[in-house]
């Protein structure tokens, strides 16, 4: 891999992991485009973790409030106190409990599609067909207008479905911001909550699927380089401005428009993996 390879593959994992265009799917057209059919485990474990640190810095007060709300509920455990009373009074109890729930499903699918993950990572066609399928769901969200639920009014089962909508975004193509965003806005939830909501649910998900990447690639070469550094940093700087972009463009209820941008992508990925 070149630098300006790394380079590249740093500032689209930056945008696709929070634009809602499937960082997956996109990261798999780039290696094709680049002829890197052997893909690079600790480069993309360290891309990853670039973008998890943007999630860090822009929601920190909120990571620093489930912290403590944990604290809180171990404490209410060994003294044998009800902790449904702090999930009902505590907001940051209550979204470190929905966390919890959502990362259930996400993690017991995950588990489940890993086994094939080397079959439909590698099929640009599949991940062509996927991005129309993420159109279609950014594109029916400008119909939710009343969206008004906060994080008190959300129940687990909602948590529950958002959580599974994220673990099936583990296809390549199908975002994983704008999928589990549009569930929320079609469950009632409030933009802006929605939003927060779904990028605070992908940190576990994210931080899992990177320690089995981690595991399971304890056999390879594992190379720190300047090649892994710069694409570290760019997909963090790049991941923390798109982040930003996103959450006003959800904000403004304009997240349909990034329907265009799939379909495109999508139709021509199918194109070219059906007859190139």
């Amino acid at each position: 891999m070149e630098m300006y390879q790394a380079v590249i593959l740093g500032i689209i994992q930056g945008l696709t992991e929070f634009l809602p265009v499937s960082s997956s799917g996109h990261l798999v057209l780039f290696q094709h485009l680049f002829g890197l059919s052997e893909p690079q485990l600790f480069f993309d474990i360290s891309l990853h973790v670039g973008t998890l640190l943007a999630v860090a810095l822009i929601y920190l007060k909120e990571i620093k409030g489930m912290i403590n709300a944990f604290f809180k509920l171990m404490v209410s455990v060994f003294k044998n106190e009800k902790t449904s009373d702090i999930l009902a009074t505590d907001p940051d109890a209550r979204l470190f409990y929905l966390i919890v729930l959502g990362s259930i499903p996400t993690g017991v699918i995950g588990l489940f599609l890993k086994n094939y993950a080397d079959t439909i990572f590698s099929s640009i066609t599949v991940v062509g067909c996927m991005l129309i399928i993420t159109g279609i769901l950014l594109w029916v969200t400008r119909k939710r207008t009343d969206t008004h639920l906060l994080i008190k009014d959300v129940s687990p089962k909602k948590a529950f479905i958002i959580g599974t909508i994220q673990g099936l975004a583990v296809m390549p193509g199908i975002s994983r911001s704008g999928s589990t965003i549009a569930a929320g806005l079609f469950m009632g939830l409030e933009r802006e909550t929605a939003a927060r909501y779904s990028f605070l649910l992908s940190m576990p998900a994210i931080m899992a699927a990177e320690f089995i990447g981690l595991i399971d690639g304890f056999s390879t070469d594992f190379n720190i380089n300047s090649l892994t550094a710069v694409g570290t940093a760019t997909a963090f700087i790049t991941g923390y401005m798109a982040l930003r972009v996103l959450l006003k463009i959800v904000k403004k209820g304009r997240l349909h428009l990034f329907a265009f941008y799939c379909w495109a992508i999508g139709i021509l990925a199918v194109f070219s993996g059906v007859f190139f």
